[in-house]
């Protein structure tokens, strides 16, 4: 094999244990997701549930709360929970600071002696990036699809194909548009603490910053420049499309952060 398909191969095999281990974890979270759904659907708790609550709190929260009280909103709840964001943003930093791990131990200076074109070096990443992303959130939808083959009930409404697909592309890109941001980092670091430290507090005061704009005018324009302002993912439940706006924004955040990491590590000492 030749240099660069050997550095991916490398850079997958690395990474084997962690991939293998989310894609199983957030798998079984979805189809544990369907079963719950399942049983509150048999109970009728959802119907329960929306009679005891007033209708003003119905009229505050909008027509996301009738998607929510329902078995496809449950089983739906996985593609947007926090903890799997969470997860799944930490996926895309660890891989991204990849380059600066090799720095910091001396690897690089045996990849380099290689016959191998220094852009490999962030092109690798990049593409282990894109792999490690779309192998989770592709596990993430066969999960769904196993439980609701095996576990849906009959006449049970579940989540349309579209808007499971839109979910998981939404997804995806935040999560790529961190590895682009965190890659960048890394392409100037020497140290995968270091790189790994300020992506991931870079993504908390994001995610915060959107957060606080969603509820607070004054600071909805600051939000704009955060990632997270581009995920939508209560428009989506409620039957909205996935607004294109969104996706040119996540993909140029992504694309941005790895010219940045090429220009970076084109002309950086190692």
């Amino acid at each position: 094999m030749s240099p660069p398909v050997l550095l991916v191969a490398h850079s997958m095999k690395r990474l084997r244990t962690i991939l293998l281990t989310m894609s199983a974890l957030l798998c079984a979270f979805q189809v544990v997701l369907v079963a719950v759904a399942a049983s509150v659907e048999r109970s009728g708790a959802f119907t329960q549930i929306g009679a005891l609550m007033p209708p003003f709190v119905r009229e505050l929260l909008g027509p996301s709360i009738a998607m929510f009280l329902s078995f496809a909103g449950i089983v739906c709840l996985g593609y947007f929970h926090v903890a799997v964001m969470g997860a799944l943003t930490g996926l895309a930093i660890s891989v991204a600071t990849v380059p600066a791990s090799e720095i910091e131990t001396g690897f690089m200076d045996l990849i380099l002696a290689k016959p191998l074109a220094r852009h490999w070096i962030v092109t690798r990443s990049v593409i282990a990036g894109a792999i490690s992303i779309a192998a989770v959130v592709c596990a993430m939808l066969l999960g769904t699809w196993l439980g609701l083959t095996a576990l849906a009930p009959r006449g049970a409404a579940g989540p349309p194909a579209k808007m499971l697909g839109s979910l998981a592309l939404n997804l995806a890109l935040l999560v790529l548009s961190w590895n682009g941001v965190t890659l960048a980092i890394a392409a100037a670091s020497r140290r995968r603490s270091v790189a790994g430290g300020v992506s991931g507090v870079l993504a908390l005061t994001a995610f915060l910053l959107d957060y606080v704009g969603r509820l607070w005018s004054p600071a909805a324009a600051m939000a704009k420049f955060s990632p997270f302002h581009y995920f939508n993912p209560l428009d989506l439940i409620t039957g909205g499309d996935l607004p294109a706006k969104s996706v040119y924004a996540l993909l140029a955040i992504a694309l941005a952060g790895y010219a940045v990491a090429y220009a970076l590590f084109r002309r950086r000492d190692v």
